[in-house]
C-alpha cells in the first residue's frame, strides 16, 4: 500500500468519527450545540456537598451554559452541606431559577434562595424554616437492661446530650441559643436574595417551622411564581437572553448497583442523622407523612 493510499484511508477514518462523534450530539437534540440551561437536581436529604459543588463548577465553567435551573426535591439536610452548596451557587455569575418539586423544605428552601426566580407546584410543601436538634433518651432502658454508662469529660459540657442521663436546664439553654443562632443565619440568606420582595419581620413571623402548600408560600412572597420544571426552565432562558425553547443539559448522577440494591445514601442519611444527633445540626423538616397522599 503506497503512502497516498494510507493518507486517504487516514482522512476517510478521520471524516467518519468525526460524523459519528457530532451524529450523537445531534440524535441527542443538539445537547452540545449552543446556548443551553444546565439542570442541577438536588434529592432527598442533603447530606454532603461534594458531588452537588463539582456539578456547579462544572456547569459555571461551561461556556455554552448560560443559566442554571436548581431542580429541589429535598426536605433538607445538615447544616453545613446547605450552607456550602448556598454559598458555591452565590458566587456564579449566570442568573438561577429554583424548581420545586414534591418538597423543597428546610434546606432546600434555603438552597431555593440562591435563585434570582423561585417556581413552586401549588402543591409543593416548603417552608419550615429553622433548625433542629434531636436527642435519644435511653436512661431508662439502660436501667432496665442494667447498663451502666460511665464518662470521663474534660468539661462540664462535653457530654452534653449524653442518652444515659436527663438534660439539665442550662445545657438546653445553652443548645437552644445554638439553634435560635442557626435560625438567624437561615432568615439572613434569605434576606440576602429577596429583601426586595420581603421584609425581616415578615420571615421572622414566618421562621417558626410551620410547613407551607406553594400556593401559601406564594401568598407569603417566599416564592415568585407557581408553575412547574418547563416554567422555570423557559424562566431561566429569559434570564439568559436565549430565544425559544431552551435547550437544557444534566449531570445525571449513577449510583451503583449496591447503593440502588441497599439504598446505602438513604442508609447513611439514617445513620448520620437520626442515630447520632448530639452531632447533628440539621435544616430539615420531617414531612415524609404528609407528603403521601392515599
Amino acid at each position: 500500500m503506497n503512502r497516498s493510499v494510507k493518507i486517504t484511508l487516514i482522512i476517510i477514518a478521520a471524516v467518519i468519527a468525526f460524523l459519528v462523534i457530532f451524529g450523537r450530539l445531534f440524535i441527542r437534540g443538539g445537547e452540545g450545540m449552543g446556548d443551553k440551561i444546565a439542570i442541577v437536581e438536588i434529592k432527598g436529604t442533603i447530606i454532603d456537598s461534594e458531588e452537588i459543588i463539582a456539578q456547579i463548577h462544572q456547569h459555571r465553567d461551561n461556556g455554552s451554559v448560560k443559566a442554571l435551573v436548581l431542580r429541589i426535591d429535598s426536605p433538607g439536610g445538615g447544616v453545613a452541606p446547605v450552607q456550602e452548596i448556598f454559598g458555591e451557587l452565590k458566587k456564579i455569575n449566570q442568573p438561577i431559577v429554583a424548581s420545586m418539586g414534591s418538597a423543597a423544605a428546610s434546606g432546600g428552601y434555603y438552597l431555593a434562595c440562591a435563585a434570582e426566580q423561585i417556581y413552586a407546584n401549588p402543591g409543593t410543601l416548603t417552608g419550615s424554616i429553622g433548625a433542629v436538634m434531636q436527642f435519644i433518651k435511653l436512661k431508662d432502658l439502660y436501667q432496665k437492661i442494667g447498663v451502666e454508662y460511665q464518662v470521663v469529660k474534660s468539661g462540664e459540657h462535653k457530654d452534653i446530650g449524653n442518652p444515659q442521663r436527663e438534660m439539665t436546664q442550662e445545657e438546653r439553654d445553652l443548645l437552644q441559643a445554638t439553634i435560635d443562632d442557626v435560625r438567624l443565619q437561615f432568615i439572613e440568606a434569605i434576606l440576602q436574595s429577596r429583601k426586595d420582595l420581603i421584609s425581616q419581620e415578615e420571615i421572622e413571623s414566618l421562621a417558626d417551622g410551620r410547613i407551607f402548600s406553594g400556593q401559601q408560600a406564594f401568598r407569603h412572597k417566599l416564592v415568585d411564581h407557581l408553575g412547574n420544571l418547563p416554567d422555570a426552565i423557559l424562566a431561566a432562558g429569559r434570564l439568559a437572553n436565549i430565544t425559544g425553547q431552551p435547550k437544557t443539559t444534566q449531570i445525571k448522577q449513577k449510583p451503583s448497583l449496591l447503593e440502588q440494591l441497599l439504598d446505602i445514601r438513604g442508609l447513611l442519611g439514617l445513620s448520620t442523622l437520626q442515630m447520632t444527633p448530639s452531632v447533628s445540626l440539621r435544616y430539615e423538616a420531617n414531612i415524609s407523612a404528609l407528603s403521601v397522599i392515599n
